[in-house]
């Protein structure tokens, strides 16, 4: 049945080993994908960096409201780039 969150724990058990084998060629797949998409768009980090700094920071009783207030700024892409450009010598 479904777990908190509405997802169900997954029966890898019922898998054949050959659908399991390409579940777990999948999964790996995915991740180096993820991975290389993350290196060619270091902006996700700062993105994700920056927003996760705002809440921690304001701590808004509203997230819903708090995310999409701060995804939709118009200069979020004049921001983050200046963020990029400042860092570019750091990490």
């Amino acid at each position: 049945m479904a777990g908190k969150g509405g997802l169900a724990k997954l029966d890898v058990g019922v898998l054949t080993a050959e659908q399991q084998e390409k579940l777990r060629q999948f999964k790996i797949q995915t991740r180096i994908d993820n991975e290389k998409y993350l290196r060619a768009h270091p902006e996700v980090k700062v993105l994700i960096g920056d927003f996760m700094r705002d809440v921690l920071l304001k701590r808004p009783a509203d997230i819903h409201e708090f995310a999409a207030d701060y995804f939709t700024k118009t200069n979020l892409h004049m921001v983050i780039c200046s963020k990029i450009e400042g860092n570019s010598g750091v990490e």
